[in-house]
Protein backbone atom coordinates (compact mmCIF):
# COMPACT_ATOMS: atom_id res chain seq x y z
CA UNK A 1 0.00 0.00 0.00
CA UNK A 2 1.28 3.76 -0.24
CA UNK A 3 1.46 4.02 3.54
CA UNK A 4 3.57 0.73 3.47
CA UNK A 5 1.67 -1.01 5.09
CA UNK A 6 1.50 -4.81 3.24
CA UNK A 7 -1.75 -6.53 3.11
CA UNK A 8 -2.06 -10.07 3.07
CA UNK A 9 -5.14 -10.14 0.53
CA UNK A 10 -6.18 -14.00 2.30
CA UNK A 11 -5.50 -13.20 5.77
CA UNK A 12 -5.90 -9.42 6.31
CA UNK A 13 -5.42 -7.58 10.05
CA UNK A 14 -6.59 -4.55 10.99
CA UNK A 15 -3.42 -3.63 11.75
CA UNK A 16 -2.06 -3.69 8.64
CA UNK A 17 -4.97 -0.81 6.86
CA UNK A 18 -4.95 2.34 6.74
CA UNK A 19 -7.52 5.31 5.85
CA UNK A 20 -5.90 6.64 3.79
CA UNK A 21 -5.45 3.74 1.59
CA UNK A 22 -8.81 3.05 1.19
CA UNK A 23 -9.31 6.28 0.63
CA UNK A 24 -7.15 6.18 -2.08
CA UNK A 25 -7.51 3.26 -3.90
CA UNK A 26 -11.47 4.02 -3.57
CA UNK A 27 -10.96 7.39 -5.13
CA UNK A 28 -9.65 5.72 -8.42
CA UNK A 29 -12.15 2.65 -8.15
CA UNK A 30 -15.05 3.83 -10.74
CA UNK A 31 -18.66 2.31 -10.60
CA UNK A 32 -20.71 1.24 -13.16
CA UNK A 33 -17.20 0.23 -14.79
CA UNK A 34 -16.53 3.80 -15.85
CA UNK A 35 -19.68 3.93 -18.22
CA UNK A 36 -20.52 7.14 -16.86
CA UNK A 37 -21.23 10.80 -18.74
CA UNK A 38 -18.37 13.13 -17.99
CA UNK A 39 -14.99 14.10 -17.47
CA UNK A 40 -14.45 11.86 -14.24
CA UNK A 41 -15.28 8.09 -13.59
CA UNK A 42 -17.78 8.14 -10.56
CA UNK A 43 -15.69 6.74 -7.99
CA UNK A 44 -16.54 4.46 -5.29
CA UNK A 45 -15.36 6.95 -2.70
CA UNK A 46 -17.87 9.42 -4.10
CA UNK A 47 -20.35 6.65 -3.98
CA UNK A 48 -19.59 5.81 -0.79
CA UNK A 49 -19.98 9.19 0.60
CA UNK A 50 -23.43 9.93 -1.14
CA UNK A 51 -24.71 6.56 0.68
CA UNK A 52 -23.39 7.94 4.26
CA UNK A 53 -25.70 11.09 3.35
CA UNK A 54 -28.87 8.90 2.38
CA UNK A 55 -28.20 6.65 5.28
CA UNK A 56 -28.70 9.83 7.52
CA UNK A 57 -31.46 10.70 5.96
CA UNK A 58 -32.89 7.25 6.12
CA UNK A 59 -31.76 6.62 9.68
CA UNK A 60 -31.55 10.08 11.03
CA UNK A 61 -31.27 8.79 14.65
CA UNK A 62 -28.70 5.91 13.97
CA UNK A 63 -25.85 6.13 16.55
CA UNK A 64 -22.77 7.83 14.24
CA UNK A 65 -20.68 4.10 14.46
CA UNK A 66 -23.59 2.75 11.84
CA UNK A 67 -22.75 5.99 9.74
CA UNK A 68 -18.91 5.02 9.38
CA UNK A 69 -19.97 1.46 8.65
CA UNK A 70 -22.26 3.11 5.95
CA UNK A 71 -19.41 5.38 4.97
CA UNK A 72 -16.91 1.99 4.94
CA UNK A 73 -19.50 0.02 3.81
CA UNK A 74 -17.48 -1.29 0.28
CA UNK A 75 -14.31 -0.54 1.36
CA UNK A 76 -13.09 -3.88 0.87
CA UNK A 77 -12.48 -2.41 -3.17
CA UNK A 78 -9.77 -0.14 -2.28
CA UNK A 79 -7.76 -3.67 -3.34
CA UNK A 80 -10.37 -6.04 -5.35
CA UNK A 81 -11.75 -3.45 -7.33
CA UNK A 82 -15.48 -2.86 -8.13
CA UNK A 83 -17.26 -5.62 -9.61
CA UNK A 84 -20.45 -5.78 -10.77
CA UNK A 85 -23.02 -8.67 -8.92
CA UNK A 86 -23.15 -10.46 -12.13
CA UNK A 87 -19.36 -10.90 -12.50
CA UNK A 88 -19.20 -11.41 -8.96
CA UNK A 89 -21.79 -14.36 -8.90
CA UNK A 90 -19.63 -15.95 -11.99
CA UNK A 91 -16.75 -16.02 -9.76
CA UNK A 92 -18.57 -17.90 -7.05
CA UNK A 93 -18.44 -17.63 -3.28
CA UNK A 94 -14.54 -17.37 -2.97
CA UNK A 95 -15.15 -13.47 -4.22
CA UNK A 96 -17.67 -13.41 -1.07
CA UNK A 97 -15.57 -15.04 1.35
CA UNK A 98 -12.82 -12.13 0.61
CA UNK A 99 -14.98 -9.78 0.59
CA UNK A 100 -16.41 -10.45 4.17
CA UNK A 101 -12.87 -11.00 5.33
CA UNK A 102 -11.46 -7.54 4.40
CA UNK A 103 -14.37 -6.09 5.55
CA UNK A 104 -13.82 -7.56 9.16
CA UNK A 105 -11.25 -6.05 9.40
CA UNK A 106 -11.74 -2.85 8.00
CA UNK A 107 -14.16 -2.92 10.40
CA UNK A 108 -12.11 -3.72 13.40
CA UNK A 109 -9.79 -1.50 12.93
CA UNK A 110 -12.30 1.43 12.85
CA UNK A 111 -13.99 -0.13 16.14
CA UNK A 112 -16.36 -1.58 14.44
CA UNK A 113 -18.03 -4.89 15.03
CA UNK A 114 -16.40 -7.26 12.57
CA UNK A 115 -20.22 -8.66 11.66
CA UNK A 116 -22.41 -6.08 11.17
CA UNK A 117 -26.15 -6.48 12.94
CA UNK A 118 -28.28 -7.46 10.16
CA UNK A 119 -30.56 -4.41 10.42
CA UNK A 120 -27.73 -2.06 10.06
CA UNK A 121 -26.86 -4.17 6.80
CA UNK A 122 -30.46 -3.85 6.05
CA UNK A 123 -30.51 0.13 6.25
CA UNK A 124 -27.13 0.56 4.66
CA UNK A 125 -28.33 -2.02 1.32
CA UNK A 126 -31.44 0.44 0.99
CA UNK A 127 -28.96 3.74 1.36
CA UNK A 128 -26.71 1.71 -1.75
CA UNK A 129 -29.44 0.82 -3.73
CA UNK A 130 -30.93 4.50 -3.88
CA UNK A 131 -27.58 5.79 -4.13
CA UNK A 132 -27.34 3.14 -7.30
CA UNK A 133 -30.65 4.53 -8.40
CA UNK A 134 -29.52 8.27 -8.18
CA UNK A 135 -26.26 6.47 -9.96
CA UNK A 136 -28.14 5.34 -13.13
CA UNK A 137 -30.40 8.45 -13.77
CA UNK A 138 -28.15 10.81 -13.42
CA UNK A 139 -24.58 9.24 -14.76
CA UNK A 140 -25.65 5.99 -16.13
CA UNK A 141 -27.74 7.08 -18.93
CA UNK A 142 -31.16 5.28 -17.27
CA UNK A 143 -34.18 6.42 -17.81
CA UNK A 144 -35.98 7.11 -14.31
CA UNK A 145 -38.44 3.44 -15.63
CA UNK A 146 -35.48 1.63 -16.27
CA UNK A 147 -33.77 2.38 -12.73
CA UNK A 148 -37.08 1.73 -10.99
CA UNK A 149 -37.07 -1.71 -12.11
CA UNK A 150 -33.58 -2.54 -11.29
CA UNK A 151 -33.22 -0.54 -8.14
CA UNK A 152 -36.56 -0.07 -7.01
CA UNK A 153 -38.28 3.33 -6.98
CA UNK A 154 -36.83 5.76 -4.36
CA UNK A 155 -38.94 8.28 -1.92
CA UNK A 156 -38.43 11.55 -3.31
CA UNK A 157 -38.27 12.94 0.28
CA UNK A 158 -34.87 10.87 0.98
CA UNK A 159 -33.40 11.91 -2.77
CA UNK A 160 -34.67 15.35 -2.92
CA UNK A 161 -31.64 17.81 -3.93
CA UNK A 162 -29.34 15.20 -4.20
CA UNK A 163 -27.73 16.25 -7.04
CA UNK A 164 -24.26 14.59 -8.32
CA UNK A 165 -21.13 15.55 -9.67
CA UNK A 166 -17.89 14.45 -11.09
CA UNK A 167 -14.68 15.50 -9.49
CA UNK A 168 -10.84 14.97 -9.51
CA UNK A 169 -9.69 11.45 -7.56
CA UNK A 170 -8.01 13.98 -5.66
CA UNK A 171 -10.56 15.91 -4.07
CA UNK A 172 -12.89 12.97 -3.86
CA UNK A 173 -9.99 11.44 -1.72
CA UNK A 174 -9.45 14.36 0.81
CA UNK A 175 -13.37 14.64 1.21
CA UNK A 176 -13.61 11.12 1.92
CA UNK A 177 -10.62 10.98 4.88
CA UNK A 178 -12.78 14.20 6.38
CA UNK A 179 -15.72 12.62 6.55
CA UNK A 180 -13.94 9.92 7.92
CA UNK A 181 -12.40 11.80 10.25
CA UNK A 182 -15.43 13.71 11.55
CA UNK A 183 -17.54 10.39 12.47
CA UNK A 184 -14.14 9.33 14.26
CA UNK A 185 -14.25 12.36 16.44
CA UNK A 186 -17.96 12.10 16.77
CA UNK A 187 -17.91 8.38 18.26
Amino acid sequence: MLSGRRLDLLDPTPMDIEIEDIAHGLAFVARWNGQTHGDYAYSVAEHSILVTDIHARLAPDAPVKWRLAALLHDAPEYVIGDMISPVKAAVGPGYGALDDRLAAAIHLRFGLPAALPKTVKATIKKADKISAWLEATQLAGFTEVEADKFFGKPDPTITQGLTLHLRPPSEVRADFTVRHAALMEAL
